[in-house]
């Protein structure tokens, strides 16, 4: 089953469950999804979808970091609930590990020496990683193994 038809169900599942909350969270991803097929006239594969979460997901982290600094720790507990319905449908993350073994395979295959070889490796990586490890984390060990 695609990725799309399972948010699809689920929604449908929330619905007759009367779970408000998920419901309001899925159909927002749903909506995203929507939006983007429309505008692209596309059908989306998983992996849209996954890179769709993804901005979701980022969104969300930012609101949270706002919301705290003023106070409103209702609206971020909301934000929180929905990344948490959101990260049900993300690929399972990758341990620090397999993501430093897979940068380190990374900048021997481009033959990176320095800062300025980072794009070349971030263009290896991005593919193989999507969804699987936070691409904020990845430039960081990027970066740090071109230090070495």
């Amino acid at each position: 089953m695609s990725l799309k038809q399972q948010i699809t169900d689920d929604m449908k599942t929330a619905m007759r469950a009367k779970n408000t909350a998920r419901l309001g969270a899925i159909r927002l991803l749903l909506a995203a999804m929507k939006q983007r097929e429309v505008d692209e006239r596309i059908e989306l594969s998983d992996a849209d979808v996954v890179t769709i979460i993804e901005k979701m997901n980022k969104q969300r982290r930012d609101s949270i970091s706002q919301y705290e600094a003023v106070g409103r720790q209702d609206l971020a507990d909301v934000e929180k609930f929905e990344m948490s319905v959101l990260a049900t449908y993300m690929p399972q993350q990758l341990s620090e590990a397999e993501i430093t073994a897979a940068v380190v395979e990374a900048i021997a295959a481009t033959g990176a020496a320095s800062q300025q070889d980072m794009g070349k490796v971030m263009g290896v990586l991005k593919p193989k990683l999507a969804g699987r490890a936070d691409m904020g984390k990845v430039s960081a060990l990027i970066k740090a193994q071109l230090n070495k």
